[in-house]
C-alpha cells in the first residue's frame, strides 16, 4: 500500500543521531455494531506537536507516576505484561497504567471497577478527577485509591509494538492494547487534544483514508487493517499475538514523503 504522508509533510529538524523513544500506550476501543466490530477514533487538533491532524486511537506517553506499585490491580500482573512486551516489570506496570489513564483522560472510558469482577457503568461522576488526571494534580493510583476502584488489567489485550521512525525528533516506543467498550459507559470527545471523535468500522475508516477524508499514521492504518479481518468482537479479543518492535522508515519519492514498513520495497535501501 502507498503510505504517502500528507502534502507538505517534512520531517522536522531531523537529529544527527536518533532520539531515544519514550514509552507510550495506545488503546483500540472496540464495540459491536450493526455491521460488525467498530473502533473509537479521534482526529487530533492540527496544532498538536505530534501527529497533529491525524486520526488516531486514544493514547499517550507514560507518566513517571504510572509506575506506582501501590496501584490497586486486578488481572494479569506486571510480570505477565513484561513478558508480552519485552520490557521490565516496572515499565510494564507503567504501560498498563498509562493505557488506562490515557483512555480515561481522552475518551472518558474507565477500565476500572469497585472490585475484580465489576466495571464502572457511568463515569460522569468522575469528571473532576478526570481533569485532575489531565493536569497531573493526581496520579492514577491516587485517583483509584480515593474512589475505591481497582484497575482491570484483565480487560486489556496486548496487540502490537510500534516505534517512531529514527528520522523524527519526537519518538515513542508505543505498545498497542485492545479493549472492549464497557457496558453502560460512553466514549466522548471531551479533550483538548481532539477536534472530533467517532465510532467507525475499520473498513469505513480505511475507505476514508484511501479517499483522503482522513490521515492515518502507519500504525493506525495497519491496526485498522488487522481489525477489519474480524467479524466479531470476541474473536479479536481472543487472537493470539507474538509481538515484535515495528519501526517504519521515511523515504522521499517524487517530491512526497512516504512511510515504508519492514519487508516493503525501499525499506532496506532507506
Amino acid at each position: 500500500m502507498d503510505r504517502s504522508l500528507p502534502t507538505g509533510f517534512v520531517p522536522e529538524d531531523r537529529p544527527d543521531k536518533p532520539v531515544r523513544p519514550k514509552h507510550a500506550a495506545t488503546v483500540v476501543l472496540l464495540r459491536d455494531g450493526s455491521s460488525g466490530p467498530e473502533v473509537f477514533l479521534q482526529r487530533r487538533v492540527k496544532g498538536m506537536a505530534f501527529a497533529g491532524g491525524m486520526t488516531v486511537f486514544p493514547g499517550g506517553g507514560v507518566d513517571q507516576r504510572d509506575a506506582d506499585a501501590s496501584v490497586a490491580w486486578s488481572g494479569p500482573g506486571p510480570e505477565w505484561w513484561a513478558q508480552r512486551f519485552g520490557c521490565t516489570t516496572e515499565v510494564a506496570r507503567a504501560l498498563v497504567c498509562a493505557a488506562v489513564r490515557e483512555t480515561f483522560e481522552e475518551s472518558g472510558v474507565l477500565l476500572a471497577g469497585p472490585d475484580s469482577t465489576t466495571v464502572v457503568e457511568d463515569t460522569t461522576g468522575y469528571s473532576a478527577a478526570r481533569q485532575d488526571l489531565v493536569s497531573r494534580d493526581v496520579s492514577l493510583a491516587g485517583f483509584l485509591a480515593q474512589e475505591g476502584l481497582v484497575l482491570r488489567a484483565d480487560l486489556l489485550r496486548p496487540w502490537a509494538n510500534w516505534v517512531t521512525p529514527e528520522q523524527e525528533p519526537r519518538r515513542y516506543d508505543t505498545r498497542f492494547f485492545l479493549a472492549a467498550m464497557p457496558a453502560g459507559q460512553r466514549a466522548d470527545a471531551v479533550t483538548t487534544e481532539a477536534a472530533e471523535a467517532y465510532w467507525a468500522t475499520p473498513q469505513q475508516a480505511l475507505a476514508d483514508f484511501r479517499e483522503g477524508r482522513c490521515h492515518l499514521l502507519p500504525p493506525t492504518e495497519v491496526t485498522l487493517s488487522e481489525m477489519a479481518e474480524f467479524d466479531a468482537l470476541p474473536a479479536a479479543l481472543a487472537a493470539e499475538r507474538t509481538l515484535t518492535k515495528i519501526m517504519p522508515k521515511l523515504i522521499e519519492r517524487d517530491g512526497r514523503w512516504h512511510a515504508v514498513l519492514p519487508g516493503e520495497p525501499g525499506f532496506e535501501e532507506a
